[in-house]
């Protein structure tokens, strides 16, 4: 019964009106009169490859900068296409905006037919950069985008005597490909007038129709004794096109094999010889298959998986279709085509392209698009996360900070060393990642950004930390919680059979930069263990209210009373310079502090509201780091690393845990490590204070 109720509502989401509605207009047919009528009224739909490509990432629009850490005016654009929402993030792209955005720009370009529309678009970069899935969102979003009606084109069926079926076109050709000449210059016209001059694109009919539309039209005007409306009427049918790469309608992807195997025929198509002997000639259209892949991309985009490893031959095939927008199938004349070519190679096939004077006019036909690692430690942080989110991962726990120290680590193996005296590479890392360090300013990122033109091309690939944490989570054992300092282990283990890490120099520097991950971990720990110990909100507030009173009287240059002895003292400096040195407020600017402090009190007052010391970041760090220190050793941290544990002690432990784990995602276990861990630091640091 439950089986069935189930299949009742799977089965009732087809049966909703609108999908009837939604399968007539995606299989719509038509004469070419009324599709002639429908390209005068919206012509988008004889827009060109890149055109089409080009509104495609247009139309998911742009993230808004007011929602960005880098809202400054050089931020390059984000593109919402590129968090893939089509595929709910799975092949989201993070980190490569500006790589991104030079893409578009070039989509633009070719879109409005400046010439970058004659080149090969070449993505470029290290493994595991994300070429390949940009390429595969480009190849998705048009086949969504060919199913909207925005997004809607169309192609050419043909009927002539003597056959019932309508065929259709091999490279699913433009209908208005064929118009003659002075019937395509009317309808250019029509076209300018339904998209005004503030339209970013033009859309003009170019080329003409394939070797076997071309041998079915001069047939039909035939049949019409030269009549091309009785032709169009009688022979030719028009039906909507929907882009499938899996169908090889509008999509082709071409990946090198051994010379042995590879023929020029896999682009451009081959004789079929079953069919020779029915119409009498390998030289008519009939007779060959046009099912090459720049065949069946035609309209769309094809895809060359590591193009510089091809055969010189099939780079010279790349040429004609780049430059010429025309492909040489066997014993016919040249076919115009009207596709995207994106391409992609790694880091050694190109420098082995620059080295080969042979190659020149490869390089002189490719738009180069850098896609190099993510340096922003947020958006690694993502990356990671996709893979190993608690939905994903089934009778493990990881603990908190576990992806971000991997993702901490991979970043920093992509930074160059600054260039500026006194900053750290883990500086450069923050100011990257959109936090704002004393001493710095955007411009100090900007300035940072332009002294090592190849930052992001060399490091470690996402995917050996994704191998590594999958180690980690793989060799613990059920139930049982994986922890940064495992992750860091095998991340240090395997770069000695790491393929790409073949330097010892490089090895070194890589296990040195472990080594101030380790550090920085230890940082944030420490301050989220003091955060639990000190989280007492009446404790906290107390303080806060004491220190407020404290400054008030001392601005205001006045005395406080002593709520136990009931006298007028003097304000307690004492306690004021005790909470503002945890933030490292100099002497020198306690007074602006603490004028700020009243200044910010006192407009909260007018407004009618109170003032509320979370709403200060450094006054909040100031005042949790003072109760902690003020609780520490009553709590006595340092003894969980004892054996012996008074009750009164272990209670106090206790709430700190629980803080922990209610807070900031721990569970009881990684809570027990993280004290233990925080507990050997301050023994560790109160041995060498007694020393």
């Amino acid at each position: 019964m439950q089986q069935k109720r189930a299949s009742d509502q799977v089965l009732g989401v087809l049966r909703k009106e609108k999908t009837a509605q939604e399968f007539r207009e995606l299989h719509w047919t038509g004469s070419f009169r009324e599709y002639v009528d429908l390209a005068a009224a919206d012509p988008r739909v004889a827009r060109n490859a890149y055109q089409r490509v080009y509104d495609m990432v247009l139309s998911f629009g742009q993230e808004d900068p007011a929602d960005r850490k880098d809202r400054h005016d050089r931020a390059p654009a984000r593109w919402k296409f590129f968090a893939d929402p089509l595929g709910g993030g799975r092949d989201a792209v993070f980190g490569a905006e500006a790589a991104l955005s030079k893409l578009v720009s070039h989509l633009k370009s070719a879109a409005a037919g400046y010439g970058s529309e004659r080149r090969i678009l070449l993505l470029h970069g290290p493994v595991g950069s994300a070429k390949s899935t940009i390429a595969r969102l480009l190849k998705r979003g048009l086949e969504h985008y060919s199913r909207t009606r925005e997004g809607a084109l169309y192609t050419i069926q043909w009927r002539m005597p003597g056959r019932e079926d309508w065929e259709d076109c091999p490279m699913h050709e433009e209908p208005l490909r064929l118009l003659p000449a002075d019937a395509r210059a009317e309808m250019e016209r029509a076209f300018d007038a339904a998209l005004g001059e503030k339209a970013a694109y033009r859309i003009r009919i170019e080329g003409d129709p394939c070797p076997y539309c071309r041998f079915q039209l001069r047939e039909a005007l035939e049949q019409c004794e030269g009549d091309f409306a009785g032709a169009m009427e009688r022979h030719v049918r028009v039906r909507r096109l929907l882009v499938s790469e899996k169908d090889r309608v509008g999509i082709g992807t071409f990946q090198p094999k051994d010379e042995k195997n590879q023929d020029a025929t896999e682009l451009t198509g081959d004789i079929n010889y079953r069919k020779i002997a029915e119409y009498g000639s390998d030289s008519d259209p009939r007779a060959f298959n046009f099912d090459g892949e720049f065949n069946v991309a035609n309209r769309g985009i094809i895809e060359f998986i590591e193009v510089l490893k091809l055969d010189v031959a099939f780079l010279y095939d790349l040429l004609g279709a780049s430059q010429e927008h025309s492909i040489k199938p066997k014993k016919f004349a040249q076919t115009d085509i009207d596709e995207v070519i994106l391409a992609h190679t790694n880091e050694p096939e190109y420098r082995r392209l620059q080295q080969n004077e042979l190659m020149e006019a490869f390089r002189d036909r490719t738009v180069k698009v850098d896609v190099p690692y993510n340096v922003r430690l947020d958006d690694e942080v993502r990356i990671y996360s996709r893979d190993f989110g608690a939905a994903r991962l089934r009778g493990k726990h990881l603990a908190p900070h576990t992806i971000e120290v991997a993702a901490m680590w991979a970043v920093l193996t992509r930074l160059a060393e600054p260039k500026r005296a006194g900053m750290t590479v883990v500086q450069k890392m923050k100011l990257y990642n959109g936090r704002m360090l004393p001493g710095f300013t955007e411009d100090t990122v900007k300035e940072l950004r332009g002294e090592h033109e190849r930052e992001g091309l060399e490091g470690i690939s996402p995917r050996y930390v994704q191998d590594k944490i999958s180690n980690a989570l793989v060799s613990a054992e059920s139930g049982s919680c994986v922890n940064p300092f495992l992750v860091m282990n095998e991340l240090e283990s395997g770069l000695l059979h790491h393929s790409l890490v073949t330097s010892e120099d490089l090895r070194r520097r890589f296990r040195d930069l472990l080594g101030t991950v380790k550090e920085e971990y230890e940082d944030i720990v420490k301050n989220e263990v003091q955060r639990a110990i000190s989280a007492d909100e009446e404790a906290i507030s107390r303080l806060c209210a004491n220190y407020i009173d404290n400054v008030k009287a001392y601005t205001q240059k006045e005395r406080i009373r002593n709520r136990f002895t009931g006298r007028l003292d003097e304000p307690d400096e004492r306690l004021m310079r005790s909470i503002e040195e945890k933030i490292e407020i100099p002497e020198s600017r306690k007074d602006a502090f603490r004028s700020e402090i009243m200044n910010a009190i006192g407009a909260l007052a007018v407004e009618g509201r109170q003032f509320d010391f979370r709403q200060d970041e450094r006054l909040e760090k100031a005042l949790e780091l003072k109760l902690f220190e003020d609780q520490k050793d009553s709590i006595k941290l340092t003894s969980i690393v004892s054996s012996v544990v008074d009750r009164e002690t272990q209670e106090k432990i206790e709430v700190v845990k629980s803080r922990l784990v209610k807070n900031h995602g721990y569970c009881d276990s990684c809570a027990d490590n993280v004290l233990g861990f925080v507990a050997s630091i301050f023994a560790r640091g109160d041995a060498r204070d007694s020393g």
